[in-house]
């Protein structure tokens, strides 16, 4: 793609009528690629807990609870105003593009020089190495973050998805290579290495534009403020997601964070396999409509109800096979992380639907609420931490699950305020999906405890059984649930034709103005937003 014609101007590619048929292509894209990286994920995962130990896995983790955080600088931030803006052109994101580098030369620098800090504070020498070597992460991604934006600007999610999956298949054959080859915690450093170098190469690649030189340009300030804001607001995000890491790694050592930090992944999967794939593809759409209108809120309601839907099935499902799942997947060395995410899963559905409450923020232009409303995220979040910490790991996975009930609705009120968008609506959306999923997860529950416990699987075979047929046993009774709540089979037809509309060549055109005002046709419309995907996968 090249984003600029002569003058300078940026090519949107699309116009009005296309970007209903975009947002749908798009989410289908990024969904499908989500699955494939899960799928890539899943592999690393399998053959690294079996070439690797806890404790390799844990003295990375240590650094990059701190690395992550600058290596984000840019994406988050810089990537909003890109998108959010209405009229964007060479030089002004030239300018752009040389503030981020420069800033991601500075932090790779400071934070290499900060290892010997880390390594002191949690009283292992092999931390300040793997911080000289993560260091280069930090700068290697800042050179990717304009091309990335424009492409997504442009609505080229396909793209965007295909260099995703990509780099992460070479980012874990790479470190599955050197775990072979009895690297230990190398292997995955130079993993992580690999990750952003494969982004930036695949990016500059895809998006054929060379930044100019710095020139002063009317907006970069606006622009540059607008990323602060929404930067901070990641920032404290990511000091909230990642002070579990650092608070385990520091009371309890590596070992525990491994287990702790692996049933952590599982619980995280979903939100960066769904909510954040969706938000790479729904700021954008919103952002087309004003905040009062009535087309607004019923294409985020939609949203919301389906997210509902599958996020509360998803939650109380894992949390009834997530023990099994780990077996499965990690080996039986690993059943303490499965005794960890037990505690995770109750806050799957409900984490799902929190992380959309940004994208009122973001649609209706008001960053500097969302930075605000995250400083009282970290501190009831915080809080939690530290009375579960007494608990050990078990209690800072209660802590999390916690935190995202009692945020949710307040997160929502706060976001809606500016627009009159209350909690009665968000409320009226999902209470039958939590209210199915608590049903079916007890009566679930109590079957499988008084047929097959709760006791730890044998076997991978053994563990695989009872996946399949606790996931079965649940999946109907789930379903049940929702229709007879629901009086009817409009929420699985709704999700079938949003799935129709995904699928190339199908669904786009509407039979009947009624279909086309139904609550499908609304949610393929929300979904085309700035991505607050990244922080999703800090992790």
């Amino acid at each position: 793609m090249k984003p600029f014609d002569a003058s300078g101007a940026f090519r949107p590619g699309i116009d009005g009528s296309g970007m209903r048929q975009l947002a749908v292509r798009g989410a289908a894209f990024t969904l499908l690629s989500g699955g494939a990286g899960m799928g890539v994920q899943l592999v690393a995962t399998v053959v690294l807990a079996r070439l690797l130990t806890p404790a390799d896995f844990g003295v990375v983790a240590m650094v990059t609870t701190f690395s992550l955080l600058l290596t984000n600088f840019g994406l988050n931030g810089f990537t909003e105003a890109i998108q959010q803006r209405e009229e964007i052109n060479h030089s002004l994101v030239s300018n752009l593009f040389w503030i981020n580098a420069g800033a991601g030369l500075a932090l790779a620098a400071l934070f290499a020089a900060a290892g010997s800090l880390m390594a002191r504070f949690y009283a292992d020498a092999k931390v300040a190495q793997v911080a000289a070597a993560m260091s280069s992460t930090i700068f290697i991604n800042s050179l990717s973050v304009e091309h990335l934006a424009l492409l997504k600007r442009a609505m080229r999610f396909s793209a965007v998805s295909a260099n995703d999956i990509s780099a992460r298949a070479i980012s874990v054959a790479v470190s599955i290579a050197l775990g072979w080859a009895g690297w230990g915690y190398w292997a995955l450093v130079a993993g992580a290495i690999a990750l952003p170098l494969s982004i930036t190469l695949g990016a500059w690649w895809q998006c054929r534009w060379i930044p100019g030189l710095p020139r002063n340009v009317a907006g970069t300030g606006a622009m540059v403020r607008f990323a602060v804001h929404v930067y901070g607001r990641f920032s404290f995000n990511y000091f909230t997601r990642n002070l579990d890491n650092l608070l385990v790694g520091w009371r309890f050592g590596p070992v525990a964070l491994g287990f702790y930090k692996k049933a952590y992944d599982l619980f995280l999967l979903s939100a960066a396999q769904i909510s954040a794939p969706l938000t790479s593809v729904a700021v954008s759409a919103l952002s087309r409509f004003d905040g009062r209108s009535a087309q607004y809120r019923r294409h985020l309601l939609s949203t919301l109800s389906v997210l509902a839907f599958v996020g509360m099935g998803l939650g109380a499902g894992l949390t009834l096979v997530g023990k099994d799942v780990i077996r499965l997947v990690l080996g039986p060395g690993w059943d303490t992380a499965g005794r960890i995410f037990m505690y995770f899963g109750p806050g799957i559905g409900v984490m799902l639907l929190y992380y959309t409450h940004g994208w009122i923020h973001l649609s209706i232009g008001e960053a500097s609420r969302w930075f605000r409303w995250v400083v009282v995220e970290f501190a009831v979040t915080a809080a939690l931490f530290l009375i579960g910490l007494h608990w050990g790991p078990v209690g800072v996975a209660v802590a999390w699950t916690a935190s995202f009930w009692i945020l949710t609705l307040p997160g929502f009120w706060y976001a809606g305020k500016p627009i009159g968008f209350g909690v009665g609506p968000v409320i009226a959306a999902v209470w039958k999906f939590t209210l199915a999923s608590l049903v079916a997860g007890g009566a679930a529950a109590a079957i499988v405890r008084a047929t097959w416990s709760f006791a730890p699987a044998a076997s991978a075979l053994h563990a695989f059984t009872r996946i399949a047929e606790n996931s079965l046993l649940f999946t109907v009774l789930y379903l049940a649930m929702v229709v007879a709540l629901h009086r009817g089979l409009a929420p699985l037809r709704q999700l079938r034709r949003l799935v129709e509309e995904m699928i190339p060549g199908r669904g786009l055109l509407p039979s009947s103005p009624a279909a086309a005002a139904s609550g499908v046709a609304g949610f393929d419309n929300a979904l085309a937003s700035k991505p607050e995907n990244r922080e999703l996968l800090i992790r």
